[in-house]
């Protein structure tokens, strides 16, 4: 076997083994930071609604409903992408918070890093080790 051949045997088993590994671990980080963030909010509800109401400038919606759909699309989008549940469509909500916030009120390089996870998952999916994919085994492949 030449050496060409045994480093694509390498990165093809690199892939294999690799891909449900990194996907894992960004739908558990991703999911974790935006858990974060969402339970800050219910634990300190009133500075929460007061940072919407006079600092975060969301637009287009009242601060008191942005506040409210930011903490619940946290939440559940997080526990969504911790089980890999839905995964492309949770990332669709924390990325339009990611844009609101780093648009709006912090551009930070956090943000971009943040949206390229997010962009990952909503391209790739959750991944073979997800409650996606075991749905999509038992009832798609027969």
């Amino acid at each position: 076997m030449s050496l060409i051949s045994k480093a694509s045997h390498f990165f093809q088993r690199l892939e294999f083994y690799g891909w449900p590994l990194l996907l894992l671990a960004t739908r558990l980080w991703m999911a974790y930071i935006f858990w974060r963030s969402g339970t800050v909010k219910i634990k300190h509800w009133d500075s929460t609604l007061s940072l919407f109401r006079f600092e975060y400038h969301v637009p287009c919606i009242p601060p008191d409903c942005a506040a409210y759909a930011t903490m619940a699309f946290e939440v559940l989008c997080s526990v969504l992408l911790a089980l890999g549940l839905m995964t492309r469509i949770a990332t669709i909500p924390l990325l339009i918070i990611t844009a609101v916030i780093h648009f709006t009120y912090l551009s930070h390089h956090d943000h971009v890093y943040w949206s390229l996870l997010l962009c990952t998952l909503l391209l790739k999916g959750a991944g073979p080790i997800s409650l996606d994919a075991l749905w999509c085994r038992r009832y798609f492949t027969r």
